[in-house]
């Protein structure tokens, strides 16, 4: 009989020329090779695509969204979705600003906004894994319950913040890596440790394989559901902090082009959506993908309108890629 591992090892040892026709090799790296083709192509329609300033723009543009995509990893890598991850942000951005209007120290802002969405993902994952309701279900109520709470606590105005900090968190940085790019890459780090080197992360892959096998031996699914979207919720208050920074304002209206763009990101990323296989660089470059995507199309004059269009193209064929990785 030939076992996995076996496989694998005759995989490793192809010449690599026989891997370049296997068409589960290029669906593998999809995402990388879509951002290397975009690269070249919007780098060649438009030389200020690659100018420093403008990768830099990008590189902060990117860091929400590869936080969020980074929280949509682990919950999909145990086969769920958090489909309220937007509108949690929302929220824990409402918070800031009503906290931070109120004459609350900064970091106290900050902590607020980060335990209000850490908040609403645990009681995604308390409801979801203890009272055995779907997760689709589940997490759609937290996005009309965030986005209404948001809305009701804010009286639907937003709140203007302006502070030092937070604009050199927007502004600074270290050479073409503003600080929000930054963070966003220390969190995909310390998520690929956990993920791939830890027990959790473990227990993580093997919920998402198969739960009832996971049960069997010994493995706390209830458990591990409720911390993956503890972990999403609590990545969203971070990326409600970054957005903040960036657009110097708390805002109550919900932006549901995060919530599609982290879960493209992550099927950009090869993560399976029946859970048990995922990667964080994945998501990460696919990220990065769909923010080079929206920005080259502003930069070649293309309109808003067409550039969800292109999106939507680019995540269905990558999910069609997804059938052919090994």
């Amino acid at each position: 009989m030939t076992t996995t591992a076996t496989v694998a090892a005759k995989r490793d040892t192809e010449p690599f020329s026989h891997r370049l026709k296997d068409v589960g090799f290029w669906a593998e790296w999809a995402a990388l090779v879509g951002l290397v083709l975009l690269v070249i192509v919007f780098g060649i329609a438009d030389p200020t695509f690659l100018s420093s300033g403008n990768i830099q723009s990008m590189l902060v543009a990117a860091a929400i969204l590869t936080i969020l995509a980074v929280g949509q990893t682990f919950v999909i890598a145990t086969g769920g979705i958090d489909l309220s991850v937007a509108s949690i942000m929302t929220f824990a951005a409402v918070v800031f600003g009503q906290t931070f209007a109120a004459g609350w120290p900064l970091a106290a802002c900050m902590l607020a906004a980060v335990v209000a969405g850490l908040l609403i993902g645990a009681i995604n994952g308390a409801v979801i894994a203890k009272g055995k309701i779907t997760d689709f279900i589940v997490t759609l109520g937290a996005l009309s319950f965030a986005s209404g709470a948001a809305l009701v606590l804010s009286d639907g105005k937003p709140v203007t913040v302006i502070n030092a900090f937070l604009l050199r968190l927007s502004a600074g940085g270290v050479g073409i890596l503003g600080w929000s790019a930054i963070i966003a890459a220390v969190v995909a780090v310390i998520a690929h440790v956990v993920l791939f080197r830890t027990r959790f992360g473990t227990h993580v892959l093997a919920t998402g394989g198969s739960s009832e096998a996971a049960t069997a031996t010994g493995i706390s699914t209830a458990r591990v559901k409720i911390a993956v979207y503890v972990i999403s919720g609590t990545l969203a208050g971070l990326g409600a902090i970054l957005l903040i920074a960036r657009v110097g304002a708390a805002e109550p209206a919900s932006n549901t082009s995060f919530l599609l763009n982290s879960v493209a990101a992550v099927v950009l990323g090869g993560v399976s959506l029946m859970g048990g296989r995922a990667t964080i660089t994945g998501p990460v470059i696919g990220a990065l993908l769909l923010t080079a995507l929206t920005n080259g199309l502003t930069l070649l004059g293309v309109s808003q309108f067409y550039q969800p269009v292109a999106v939507g193209i680019v995540v269905v064929l990558a999910a069609f890629l997804t059938r052919f990785q090994r």
